[in-house]
């Protein structure tokens, strides 16, 4: 006989797999685009190379926003199962 709390983890496993896994990554990605965008940031700041650190700041500013966005899915979608 299988207890109850671990038949319910499993049958939220089974409907989402991989959860622990994706939200490991949307933090390993968003930390990463944090760091980017830091550093791009300081770059601007400084004057230098600005026709190629205001793309590069844009697109990490963009990865910081997706890894948000799918962290916040993530969790509204783990409170229906």
């Amino acid at each position: 006989m299988v207890d109850q709390k671990l038949k319910n983890r499993l049958k939220a496993e089974a409907a989402a797999p991989y959860r622990g896994l994706r939200k490991f990554i949307y933090i390993g990605v968003g930390a990463s685009g944090f760091i980017g965008a830091f550093v791009f940031f300081f770059q601007l700041l400084a004057g230098r190379n600005i026709e190629t650190a205001l793309p590069n700041f844009a697109l990490q500013t963009g990865i910081i926003a997706l890894m948000v966005f799918l962290w916040r899915w993530e969790q509204k979608h783990s409170k229906k199962v």
